[in-house]
């Protein structure tokens, strides 16, 4: 449920964390990632690496996604950014990719307080995927 990896780039080796929780849903688990704070211990899900390096950390997210279903078939996984920008950000690297994504999983989204498929275009304030 936890995952570390490190950004490589411009700006030297930046500790990143994914870590997938619990929540009050059963069999719901939250996404969250960022950079490792070595003081708090915690993620920070706030900061703006820009080591140039995006593409490959969001693979490796969706990368975490893949291996932690693998073990958790019937978890679905939450996610949304920290900011507009970040779920905006999140919502291109799905369009991007849904038809490769959509081979193994059904992906929703979060619209006016009311889950829905998966369109492109659509703006959405939260993802939901769920193994098939």
């Amino acid at each position: 449920m936890y995952y570390e990896f490190y950004s490589v780039g411009p700006k030297g080796h930046i500790k990143k964390v994914i870590e997938f929780s619990e929540t009050n849903v059963e069999d719901v688990y939250n996404l969250a990632f960022g950079d490792y704070d070595e003081i708090t211990g915690k993620i920070s899900d706030r900061v703006v690496t820009n080591n140039g390096d995006s593409l490959k950390v969001l693979s490796t997210v969706a990368s975490s996604v893949y291996a932690f279903t693998s073990k958790r078939p019937e978890a679905w996984v939450f996610a949304t950014g920290s900011t507009s920008v970040r779920t905006r950000l999140y919502r291109m690297g799905l369009t991007n990719n849904l038809a490769e994504i959509s081979e193994d999983f059904h992906v929703y989204g979060l619209k006016e307080d009311q889950w829905e498929d998966f369109f492109i275009g659509e703006d959405y304030k939260a993802f939901l995927v769920k193994r098939k």
